[in-house]
């Protein structure tokens, strides 16, 4: 298998890690109605926006961390005006989801997946 294919699956992989596994608390903190219902007082209304960007954080660097040593080892330079448009996406997507409930699971993961694919594709026609 050539290795950029296997960089691609590495990343849909820690996507599935990271959406999946690794939210623990941070998927019911990143609702708005968690929050109203949990943490009522005014001091807490806006702090699902936090676990969103917690949690959007953490998946733009998990689905990079395959690029990013592949960069490395090549001896490229990271650039990280896609991990911060891929965090700004990640986010964006999961409100839509989780609070304004515009979006349904397909939908998200396959924006998700799409963000994947396009990043993957840049990184390897960059390299």
């Amino acid at each position: 298998m050539n290795i950029k294919f296997f960089i691609l699956f590495c990343m849909i992989f820690f996507h599935i890690v990271d959406d999946y596994y690794l939210q623990g608390w941070l998927a019911s903190a990143k609702q708005k109605s968690w929050w109203e219902q949990n943490a009522p007082d005014r001091l807490y209304k806006y702090d699902y926006l936090m676990a969103l960007f917690m949690h959007s954080f953490s998946w733009s660097f998990m689905i990079m961390f395959p690029l990013t040593v592949y960069i490395i080892i090549v001896g490229g330079t990271w650039y990280p005006l896609l991990y911060i448009i891929n965090l700004l996406i990640h986010f964006y997507v999961d409100d839509l989801k989780c609070n304004r409930k515009k979006i349904n699971l397909i939908q998200d993961q396959c924006i998700h997946l799409i963000q994947i694919i396009v990043t993957w594709i840049l990184y390897m026609w960059i390299y």
